[in-house]
């Protein structure tokens, strides 16, 4: 069997059978759903689908969260032992490190899917295309979020430190995308962040295709936060996928090769700690 199959095929058994990870996340699912939109009621009151807005925001933020959190598993396995075995099996660094990326989107896609699924029932409509082309952008933006998650993984070096690095950066990163507070009620001085979190440009995709907004004007995607003036010049939510295609190929590139070059022979794991839905031993 290839070994890039069998490690993706190991996390995804792994992320089955770990009921209590789907469960939580299930809950901070519902949990972002029902604060956020009590607490932006009034703010989302100019949107056409406030709800469905929402809904979208919260779905790819299950995407980034899982796609960044699932590296933090490969850390516990060396730390365990087991990715010792996988490293003197004829296989490269490399293959490890690219295998892990692919487990990480796979695994941060299917929880996209489910979550979608469940706002489908909640009042998201969809057609089928778009589902489709919803599942193709959560698949290159949980690209993206595990080779970010995997090189994190890899300069941090221990699950402690991933943990609260990792958790460093996707608060304000969160907050600061659109997808739970919209960008346009935003203070000016945090625009510059906003313009600068490549999760900005995903949630302004993820929130076209799942929205519909096709027929929207230029206008209309810059007052619903979907479009982004940067001077004299627009990003449209297409251009914000392309730029998410780059920012996932750099780190792709980057963490691979950081992979390759890292010294694990020191990692320390917090005891009964698990990320990325790996069941613990």
């Amino acid at each position: 069997m290839n070994p890039i199959v069998a490690i993706i095929e190991r996390n995804l058994l792994n992320y089955i059978r770990n009921k209590a990870w789907l469960l939580g996340s299930l809950f901070m699912f519902f949990f972002m759903l029902v604060m956020f939109s009590f607490l932006m009621k009034s703010s989302m009151g100019g949107l056409g689908q406030p709800m469905n807005y929402l809904l979208a925001g919260v779905i790819i933020m299950t995407v980034f969260q899982t796609g960044i959190n699932h590296s933090s598993g490969i850390l516990s396995d060396i730390a365990g032992g087991y990715m010792k075995e996988v490293m003197v099996a004829p296989i490269s660094r490399s293959e490890i490190s690219i295998g892990n990326i692919a487990a990480g989107a796979m695994v941060a896609t299917l929880q996209g899917a489910i979550m979608t699924i469940l706002a489908i029932f909640l009042g998201l409509y969809v057609s089928i295309l778009q589902f489709l082309l919803m599942l193709i952008v959560m698949l290159i933006s949980a690209m993206t979020f595990s080779a970010i998650g995997l090189f994190l993984a890899t300069v941090s070096r221990n699950a402690p430190a991933f943990q609260t690095v990792s958790s460093m950066a996707m608060m304000p990163l969160t907050f600061v995308s659109g997808a739970y507070i919209p960008t346009t009620i935003m203070p000016g001085f945090l625009l510059p962040v906003v313009y600068l979190n490549p999760l900005t440009y995903t949630t302004s995709i993820f929130r076209y295709i799942a929205l519909g907004a096709y027929k929207l004007t230029t206008m209309e995607l810059l007052e619903q936060g979907m479009a982004f003036a940067i001077g004299g010049f627009v990003i449209t939510p297409i251009m914000g996928l392309v730029i998410t295609v780059l920012i996932g190929a750099f780190f792709f590139v980057l963490c691979v090769r950081k992979f390759n070059q890292a010294d694990f022979s020191t990692v320390k794991v917090a005891t009964g700690l698990r990320g990325g839905g790996a069941a613990a031993r």
